[in-house]
């Protein structure tokens, strides 16, 4: 267990360090949000914080390379070198897109072109939804016209389910860091110990920029932390069978939410891409309740229907607590929708 805590210390500590410095560089580089439109905080606040959720969970990683190499840790496989390369890989090149959209703000269009592309990269390095044991259907290994496009649409999908839950101080980094702990006990139970150390990484950098990110919010973490935060946990949640449940069940109340997002703008004609305050956290938050009083509770139902997934072995279980976590929270949405 050494090495596990060496690697969560060694994400923490960095994202910790990094972090301020993060800080005064988003200022020195004019990269700030301002109060205005649906941003509610008070002053301006850097949004670079992405630069150090980054470097902790890089720094760790590498770090898991490199011990194997010095026969500190056991030789890494050579399909668990590919698949976890194309993870880090990854994670460069949507980490770099996401400095670009801070720096310039691009279209939406441009970022869902870059999106697909890190998503064909992960393929090339065969980081592929390509089986899976189906509730009603038993084990299932599916053709390729259905591989590809379930895993490009799950990468997308879940880069921009964590880009739009970066809207209220402490979400995204909070939800992230309580899905990968649990990706990371899953991996253990499952024998994979060295692919267990990649989401216990990136829950340390959560961890360690969050004390910056919680409400009120010194630092926010951009589209540079979120897009990689959200190409993480796609990629990471396909690394081992049946992690892509437990995904759905951590992440089911932002997945819906999305999805109640782009269907209901959709039947207004008004652009899915466009900036809004019509996401669950906004209107709870347009209803009342403090962004502590929000963070803590999607902390705590995505906890519970977390380890929901891990506790429950029976699959048709599994798809129940689905279907009463996404009928939940549609009955919320439902409801908020018709308040003044």
């Amino acid at each position: 267990m050494t090495m596990y805590l060496v690697i969560f210390l060694t994400a923490f500590g960095l994202t910790l360090l990094a972090t301020p410095l993060s800080t005064r560089l988003g200022r020195a580089l004019g990269l700030a949000d301002r109060p205005g439109g649906r941003r509610r905080h008070k002053g301006e606040i850097p949004r670079l914080g992405g630069v150090a959720l980054f470097a902790g969970f890089m720094g760790a990683g590498l770090l898991v390379f490199g011990l194997s190499a010095l026969q500190l840790w056991p030789p890494i496989g050579a399909e668990d070198r590919k698949l976890l390369s194309g993870v880090l890989l990854g994670c460069i090149v949507v980490f770099g897109f996401g400095l670009w959209d801070d720096r310039r703000e691009l279209a939406a269009g441009t970022q869902f072109v870059a999106q697909f592309g890190v998503a064909l990269l992960a393929i090339g390095f065969d980081i592929i939804i390509e089986r899976a044991t189906l509730p009603l259907f038993g084990f299932q290994i599916f053709p390729p016209w259905i591989t590809y496009p379930l895993t490009v649409f799950w990468i997308m999908g879940m880069i921009n389910t964590v880009n739009w839950l970066d809207g209220v101080d402490g979400l995204a980094a909070g939800v992230t860091a309580i899905a990968s702990l649990l990706f990371a006990i899953h991996a253990y139970s499952l024998g994979q110990i060295t692919v267990a150390l990649f989401p216990l990484a990136l829950a340390g950098a959560c961890l360690g920029f969050l004390p910056f990110n919680f409400y009120p919010a010194r630092v926010f973490m951009g589209s540079s932390g979120s897009m990689f935060l959200g190409f993480a946990l796609a990629s990471l949640s396909i690394l081992a069978p049946a992690k892509v449940a437990t995904a759905l069940l951590v992440l089911g109340i932002p997945i819906v939410d999305v999805a109640w997002v782009v269907i209901n703008r959709w039947r207004r004609r008004c652009s899915p891409t466009q900036a809004g305050r019509d996401h669950l956290h906004f209107r709870l938050l347009d209803l009342g309740m403090s962004q502590r009083q929000i963070v803590i509770l999607y902390y705590t139902f995505c906890a519970i229907f977390g380890l929901l997934a891990l506790l429950i072995e029976d699959r048709v279980f599994k798809l129940v607590a689905l279907g009463v976590m996404g009928g939940l929270t549609l009955g919320l949405l439902g409801w908020l929708a018709r308040q003044k």
